[in-house]
Parts: structure tokens; C-alpha cells; sequence
């Protein structure tokens, strides 16, 4: 008899469409992540009207968000690899 799952040699259906909305919902955090660092990059540089503290408070975030661009990145990246396994 068949089994009733839809399986693949190496997962369900199911986890391939999983791993598929993960890889696109880590991707859109990478890009969320790129441009929230590029905007706290601008302020850092003095190109607003940003007072001493506020430049170096967007310093500090536009670091975090390069931190988070890359970290979703490679989150992405191996969604991707798995899910076309």
C-alpha cells in the first residue's frame, strides 16, 4: 500500500513550503535590515539636522542593523538550501 503523505527523499511537502516562506520572510528582514542601516548611516554622517548624541545613537543602530542584515542573510541563505533539497 501507498502511504498516504506526500513525501520527498529528503522531507514532506509541507516542510519544502516551509522552508520556502522562511527563506522569503528572512530575505524581506535582510532587505528591511539594509535600508533601516543605510537611513541610520545618513544621520551618522551629519546629512540631517541630528544633534552630537542623536549621530551617534544612529552609529550605534546602523551597526546593529548590519549585524541583523547579515545574520537574516545567512538565515535566508540556508532556507534556500534546504528547501531545494
Amino acid at each position: 500500500m501507498a502511504s498516504a503523505t506526500n513525501t520527498t527523499e529528503h522531507g514532506t511537502i509541507a516542510d519544502k513550503i516551509s522552508n520556502a516562506a522562511s527563506f522569503v520572510t528572512e530575505s524581506v528582514k535582510e532587505y528591511a535590515s539594509a535600508g533601516s542601516k543605510e537611513a541610520n548611516k545618513e544621520v551618522a554622517k551629519g546629512h540631517t539636522d541630528a544633534t552630537l548624541s542623536e549621530r551617534a545613537s544612529a552609529g550605534f543602530n546602523a551597526l546593529g542593523d548590519k549585524i541583523d542584515e547579515h545574520a537574516h542573510g545567512a538565515k535566508a541563505e540556508a532556507h534556500k538550501e534546504v528547501a531545494k533539497h
